[in-house]
């Protein structure tokens, strides 16, 4: 294969109108191809199953930017210099020995069995939401006076906000100004930008110095008491950051998946229906849609430190790979009729939380939630239905499968 020969630009993937059909016009150029970064610069694209496995399990591609040169990610993202560290140096930013040592300290505090004890906090944020739009009589269900609502605004974003909030004990108080912020990041206008991160590095800094000494049994709070008794193996620096993209990655993607989930089920009712009797499937289903079209189209970048060879493309030393999720996740090698929603599909080894030492902290949570969120949707409004032709519905420009707006009618 050339090198030169450029068969896709990511700027394009994240401002398609129709980003499924922009993914299969590169999935017809092979499983590596070549492609441009959001800046121009000339990239890696990996779309194949087994090549994206071998990009994400493979030592000598690093997550680390310090140890690449072509890529200023951080500069083409807006994030000013001052504090890029706490928002570039995340634990998906590092490689062994560094990432061994900060996940160990990480996943010490943030475990399944923590998750598990937020199941019924967050079932009953879900009815406490459900039970905020919606009121029933003998004639079923309605919208408390409204014909429809935007179930991202009402239920989809709230969700996962307050969930990751209460986990890392996030005051109340706090919570709608962390969220201008973190939208004044992705808006696309520079200054805003700069002016969220400075303010949300400044108040994740406050906050966990507040924590100092709570005794709290919240997650920011443990992870304090960690980074005092670990000493140095947890910097202030690396603490800052771990909690900011748990905080932020803790909502983000959680909405997309559940949005985007309520609208493959909306359009696709008799799948909806087998689901809302077998609260057992709930589990399967949800791995299917991360599968079909899950938020992460696209994995952190990983740069080649040694000439590597990644199906039949040997990569040169020092190159920006990009593995497409999105791509490897319908790869007709691994997946059986992987255009289609099968939400009973068994074998589903999918790349939706990604794959090796960088797999997803968060899994576990995301998943309870979805689960819980549209089994409960399901069942509580058996007659939901999209308030708009689904050809209407928009999505977000951007690096993230996201919907700008779910009308639906009860």
């Amino acid at each position: 294969m050339t090198t030169d020969h450029v068969n896709a630009d990511l700027a394009e993937l994240f401002a398609a109108p129709d980003r499924d059909a922009f993914l299969a016009g590169l999935a017809e150029h092979g499983p590596v191809t070549r492609g441009r970064y959001l800046d121009g610069t000339p990239i890696w694209l990996v779309t194949g199953y087994d090549e994206s496995l071998a990009v994400l399990t493979d030592p000598r591609l690093s997550s680390d930017m310090a140890r690449q040169t072509k890529l200023n990610v951080a500069a083409v993202a807006g994030i000013p210099e001052d504090v890029r560290p706490y928002l570039t140096r995340t634990m998906g930013a590092y490689d062994p020995p560094d990432h061994t040592r900060l996940r160990r300290l990480v996943s010490r505090e943030f475990t399944a069995r923590r998750v598990e004890r937020l199941r019924p906090r967050i079932q009953q944020i879900v009815d406490e939401l459900i039970d905020g739009f919606t009121r029933h009589d003998f004639t079923g269900y309605d919208f408390s006076g409204h014909d429809e609502i935007d179930l991202i605004e009402r239920f989809a974003y709230p969700l996962p906000v307050q969930v990751i909030c209460e986990l890392l004990g996030v005051p109340q108080a706090d919570r709608g100004t962390w969220r201008a912020w973190g939208e004044a990041m992705t808006a696309g206008d520079l200054e805003a930008m700069a002016a969220g991160a400075r303010a949300l590095v400044a108040y994740m800094s406050e906050l966990i110095e507040a924590k100092r000494g709570d005794g709290g049994d919240d997650l920011l709070s443990a992870l304090v008491r960690t980074q005092e008794n670990d000493g140095d193996r947890l910097s202030k620096q690396e603490l800052t950051s771990v909690a900011i993209s748990i905080l932020m990655a803790g909502h983000e993607t959680t909405v997309s998946l559940i949005s985007h989930g309520v609208l493959l089920l909306l359009t696709h009712p008799d799948q909806a229906d087998r689901l809302r009797g077998d609260a057992d499937a709930m589990a399967v289903a949800v791995e299917e849609l991360l599968r079909h079209s899950g938020p992460a189209e696209i994995a952190p970048l990983r740069f080649t430190l040694e000439p590597t060879r990644i199906g039949d493309v040997t990569i040169p030393a020092g190159e920006a790979v990009q593995v497409v999720n999105a791509l490897a996740n319908r790869d007709p090698r691994r997946f059986g009729d992987p255009g289609n929603l099968r939400l009973d599909r068994g074998d589903n080894a999918h790349l939706g939380f990604g794959h090796g030492i960088h797999y997803c902290l968060g899994a576990a949570l995301a998943r309870a939630e979805a689960q819980i969120a549209v089994h409960t949707l399901l069942l509580r409004l058996p007659g939901l239905r999209l308030a708009v032709p689904a050809e209407q519905i928009v999505w977000k420009p951007g690096l993230m499968r996201a919907l700008t707006a779910l009308p639906v009618r009860p």
